[in-house]
């Protein structure tokens, strides 16, 4: 199956983005959780595809950035 390049920046830790390689047909969801841990919750996070709100089934494409962000800050 063809790779994509896709940017993926979690806001959880440094805030860098990192460049990922996908298999074309990677949906959000399986990104997220390939990255965050199978324990992860998705409701404890804002997820976003180049600034939109995008359903767990959206398909990325090459270029997208994808943005993880906690909803709730420890210690806050």
């Amino acid at each position: 199956m063809p790779e994509i390049r896709v940017s993926f920046i979690n806001n959880e830790g440094a805030g860098f983005a990192g460049e990922k390689v996908v298999e074309e047909g990677t949906t959000a969801s399986q990104l997220f959780f390939r990255e965050m841990g199978e324990g992860a919750s998705p409701a404890d996070y804002l997820i976003r595809v180049n600034r939109q709100e995008v359903t767990a089934s959206y398909a990325l494409q090459p270029g997208d950035r994808m943005t993880v962000t906690p909803t709730k800050v420890q210690g806050a």
